[in-house]
This record gives structure tokens, sequence and C-alpha cells, in this order.
């Protein structure tokens, strides 16, 4: 009850700042009972999405849409609510000290509000309003193709040049679009590597959730040296609640059918090795291991028989592994590949200068490539969405490596 009432007086401070912008801005009567009603609608609807979330379907298109909507209505409201709190200090600031001063000619305590703040506020909400718009609409399928060349010293001879591509996150549950997502797989196909890796996050919960995507997901070209996978957090179906146990383990084995459904082998903390003229590395799976996330990864099990010195890839859905525990494996794995984060699907990135999102406050490795000693761990940013409907900043991914063989360039 507590946490109810705080919400609505928490909802209620924010719409009356934010109607205070806006007639501060005009007084035409249409506009601002526009303005309500519109504000009024979108508040029953987004309560009454939420009323009926069932914790046994889980995440849906009308969960997507009523977040979507959520953010899109309150966070330029947070924004209108700073400005305008932050005017009322002055004010109370400003009133105070004419009032003692016994300069108040016009009998009121509070200075009138001033127009070029609201002006100010409402552009500077704009800003995320159009981009969660786009985001929404345009950005969810932005595809970009990131190349990295890596370069190791231990690398075998016969590998260097190697190329690989990563796709990770794919979440097909929030799939809209089948002409966008054969547009993903093409491009996949336009880079034409040598070896395929996705690491985890086929469904948002439930296997069914793939079935439509499975024929599309088949006109991915076959890689000469394989295609491995390994599973994501969201692939153990843990965020619903199941009839029974058996149901739930049902779903789980139907998940990883999945994945060899579009022709991966899935790697369940265990490893592959792949030989090229006279040299081979290893491809080592784990299950998920995440810090506060399902830890079913066993790396001593995955990597058994593995020496440091072997030349190893590791695919691990969870940067957070890297950060507890592969760094510092004295079997020097010295590439892991993760997912998971999106980068929280709304962040800055301009290259050389700023790389930004919120999620960088939870995760250390959160997107990108990171270095530690000589082991090298890469964050792909994900091909797909969950929750909010769109992608604002950080745009969905897929990564191409190109292994060479010596020391790193500065």
């Amino acid at each position: 009850m507590f946490r109810w009432i705080f919400f609505l007086f928490f909802v209620a401070i924010i719409e009356i700042y934010a109607f205070q912008a806006f007639r501060t801005i005009t007084k035409v009567r249409w506009v601002l009972v526009g303005y309500q009603l519109i504000s009024l609608l979108a508040l029953i609807y987004i309560s009454y999405q939420f009323s009926q979330f069932d914790r046994r379907v889980g995440q849906n298109s009308k969960t997507l849409l009523t977040l979507g909507l959520l953010l899109l209505l309150f966070i330029p409201k947070i924004i209108l609510t700073f400005f305008m709190l932050m005017e009322d200090v002055f004010r109370v600031f400003s009133g105070t000290v004419t009032h003692f001063m016994g300069d108040n000619d016009n009998g009121n305590f509070l200075p009138s509000r001033r127009k070029f703040v609201s002006q100010v506020a409402l552009v500077i909400a704009a800003i995320p309003f159009t981009s969660l718009i786009y985001g929404m609409t345009k950005g969810k399928y932005n595809f970009r193709v990131l190349k990295q060349t890596l370069f190791f010293p231990d690398l075998p001879d016969d590998f260097d040049g190697f190329t690989i591509t990563q796709i990770s996150d794919v979440h097909s549950g929030s799939f809209d679009d089948s002409e966008k997502i054969q547009h993903a797989i093409d491009l996949i196909n336009e880079n034409k590597t040598d070896l395929m890796l996705f690491t985890g996050d086929i469904v948002n919960t439930h296997a069914t959730e793939m079935h439509p995507w499975i024929e599309i997901f088949n006109k991915m070209d076959n890689h000469k040296f394989g295609k491995y996978a390994v599973l994501g957090n969201h692939d153990y179906g843990e965020y619903v609640e199941w009839p029974s146990q058996a149901s739930k383990d049902e779903n789980f084995e139907a998940i990883k059918a999945l994945y060899g459904q579009i022709g991966f082998d899935l790697l369940l903390n265990q490893h592959k090795k792949i030989k090229k003229g006279e040299s081979e590395i290893a491809i080592v799976g784990v299950e998920n291991w995440g810090k506060n996330f399902k830890q079913a990864g066993d790396l001593n099990k995955a990597s058994q028989g593995l020496t440091k010195e072997d030349f190893k890839i590791l695919m691990s859905h969870d940067p957070s592994h890297w950060e507890y525990e592969v760094k510092h494996d004295d079997k020097h794995f010295q590439l892991t590949l993760s997912g998971h984060t999106h980068g929280l699907q709304f962040g800055i990135e301009i290259p050389g200068i700023i790389s930004w999102s919120p999620v960088q406050y939870v995760y250390k490795q959160w997107a990108g490539l990171y270095e530690n000693l000589g082991r090298y761990i890469y964050v792909n940013r994900g091909l797909g969405f969950h929750a909010y409907p769109g992608r604002v900043g950080i745009w969905p991914e897929i990564t191409v490596f190109e292994l060479k063989k010596g020391e790193k360039v500065a």
C-alpha cells in the first residue's frame, strides 16, 4: 500500500509541474485541455496494462508497448519537473529576499514564472521524447556491423587472419518485422567469416517465440569452421510462473533444441577444438554465469583438458563472469565474448569522444572491447531488444573479428 501511495504522489508531482510548464507557454484552453486529456488516457492505459500483467505469460507485445509508452510519457515530464522545481527554489529564495528587503510592490510573495525557463525545459524535454519515438520506430532495427582486429602473440600461425562473426541477445519474442530481421541475416552473410558464434538469449522466455523466425535464421550461411552458441539467462525460462516444473523443463529442452534448429552447435559447459592447417584453437562455451543472475556456468568443466598454452575463445553470456572469474583464471582465456547488457538500449556513443550508458554503473564491462593483462573481453550490444521496445544511441550489433598474430598495436 505504501508503495502505491508513494507512486501516486510521485505521479501527481510530475503531472502538476509538467502542466505548469505548458501553462506558462500557452493559455489556449483547448491545447491545455488536450494535453491533460492525453496524459490522463495514457496514464489509465498504462495502469490498466500493468494491473493485467500475467506472470505466467511474461513479456509480450502489450507489455513492450506499455513500457515504451511509460518511458515516453514520464522521462520528458521528469525533465520538465526538474526545471520547474529548480525555478520554484529560485522563486522562493527571490521572494524571501524581496520580502525582507521591503521591495515587494505587487503584493505577491512569489515572482511569476518566467516563460523563458519553460521554453528551455520543453526544448530539452523534447530531446528524449523524440529520441524514444525514433528508438521505438527505427532505432530498434538500426543494425550496425562493427569490426575489430585483435592481436595475440600466442595465436597459432595458421589462424593469423582468422575471422569470426558474433551475435548475441536475439530476444526473438520481441521481433515484429520480418523484413528487418532478414536484413540482419543478410548483413551477417555479407561478411563471409570463418566462424559464427552466438552468445545466448535466443528468446525472452518461451521456445515458441522463436518459431516464426526459424525460417529466416536458417537463411544464415554455413561457416567453414562451424557455428557455436551458448545459453543466456533468458533461455532458462526463469522470469515467469510455470504451472509445473515439468512444463518449465519441457520449455528449457525446447529452447536448447532451437539452437540446433537454426544450425548452431550448443556448448553446455564444454569445448570444441577447431583445426586449421597444423594448428588448433578451442571454442569454450559455458552456461549462464552472472553476478546476481543464474550461475549454471562451470568454467573448469568447460575447459577440462585445456592448458594455459592452448589458444582459447570463451563464450560466456554475462560479462560479470569475466570480471569475477575468467580474467583471474590460471588457464589464461585469451578472448571472451559476451552480451547480456544490451548497453541498456539507451546511451550515447561517439567513437573517440564519449561512451556512456546508465548500465555502466552496474557492469564494469558493458559494451565493446576491454583488456586485462593481455586477456580481452568483447561485450556485444545485442541483436534484439527487451523490455523497452527500442534503442536510443546503443544500436543493435553484429560484430566481425579478425584475429592477428603479433603484439597489440597502440
